[in-house]
């Protein structure tokens, strides 16, 4: 299950040639979501059959731990869940795992090359766009604290002179008494 074998038929003047070409195949970590390459990361077998590959032993040592991806800070899952990367789009859709093999065809391959380099980049510019509209509300909240601090710290910005004329420039001043009652609290300690 490490590869699937296609064959590919190439035709050189008179002869015939059958190649068998091996194509590697890419796992998807079930607790991560990243990509687990041949040869790497773990793959438990559960007894009713069911398989799950792991990238890394961090993967696994959760997935025994019964952690739940979505409530895992690092995990894909939850990156998604709170709208930190794109959940839908339409470039997600040339990502699908496709486990029929396909004739060989020159004009194709070409193509798919040429197609993956523009699907590339318009996933990139889109997920980019995504996280400067995730960033812009930080950036407005950043800015009404800024204008808080500022109104709050004037004293610190202006001049006093400037204070003293502008009376609207300056917090209302409250007289609060004090009452000076003698209690053992007020006591000096004795040593």
């Amino acid at each position: 299950m490490i590869s699937d074998i296609v064959n590919v038929i190439f035709c050189l003047g008179n002869c015939v040639l059958l190649v068998n070409l091996r194509r590697m195949r890419l796992e998807k970590c079930w607790f991560c979501s990243s990509t687990v390459y041949p040869g790497h990361g773990i793959q438990f077998v559960r007894n009713d059959a069911k398989i799950f590959h792991f990238c890394r032993s961090k993967c696994h040592k959760n997935f025994k731990m019964k952690r739940n991806p979505r409530k895992v800070k690092w995990t894909k899952a939850y990156r998604r869940l709170h709208g930190k990367d794109m959940t839908q789009d339409s470039t997600f859709e040339f990502e699908r795992k496709r486990n029929k093999p396909e004739r060989y065809d020159r004009n194709l391959a070409k193509n798919t090359l040429k197609a993956i380099k523009k699907i590339d980049k318009i996933r990139s510019d889109r997920a980019s766009d995504h996280i400067k509209n995730r960033l812009k509300t930080g950036k407005v909240q950043r800015q009404k604290e800024a204008r808080k601090q500022l109104e709050l710290g004037i004293h610190l910005v202006k001049a006093p002179l400037a204070l003293a004329q502008d009376s609207s420039l300056c917090l209302p001043k409250i007289k609060v008494n004090v009452s000076q009652a003698q209690t053992e609290e007020n006591q000096p300690m004795e040593e």
